[in-house]
């Protein structure tokens, strides 16, 4: 069983490059803030429902201190170590979880969302989680391909505004 919090894998994306799937650490704060500032407005509404360019200190502890139990995070590194993406989950109840990611606009296209998805599914059916969802805006038809890809499927939820999309692990 691979420890999340020390997992680590190399990649090769569709068009050749490869990157690092690893998981986030707390000193990877400057890195995420740069991976934001190279995502443009739209990418990031898609992402956190609103326009959000700054994070607060507890928002950015939240996204960099992560316990690798009930919040899992990984991040791909581009060659020279920037970072290009990231995934999340976080388990929402027993045996649930939530998954969100964001891939800067340079990279987006390449495969990184589907790399950071196999092996968020592959980590949660590890620590036994049950299912795995995610909320994704009617409007964002590439990540809504990649969860389909993955077996996601939609349900019937009370926001008329997003897409509820789940995947049982069993």
């Amino acid at each position: 069983m691979q420890d999340a919090a020390s997992f680590t894998r190399q990649e090769q994306l569709r068009d050749g490059r490869s990157i690092e799937i690893r998981a986030i650490r707390p000193d990877d704060e400057a890195g995420m803030l740069a991976a934001v500032d190279a995502t443009s407005a739209e990418s990031l509404r898609k992402r956190f429902f609103v326009l959000k360019r700054h994070f607060s200190e507890k928002e950015r502890t939240f996204f960099t201190k992560i316990d690798f139990k009930t919040h899992v995070a990984l991040v791909a590194c581009a060659k020279d170590g920037t970072i290009v993406a990231g995934g999340r989950y976080i388990v929402s109840e027993p045996g649930r979880a939530e998954m969100a990611f964001v891939v800067t606009d340079a990279w987006q296209g390449c495969g990184i969302g589907g790399l950071l998805m196999r092996h968020l599914i592959a980590l949660a059916r590890e620590a036994g989680l049950k299912e795995l969802m995610a909320e994704v805006l009617p409007e964002n038809g590439a990540m809504r391909r990649v969860f389909e890809k993955f077996g996601f499927k939609p349900v019937a939820s009370g926001d008329p505004q997003t897409i509820h999309l789940v995947l049982p692990l069993a």
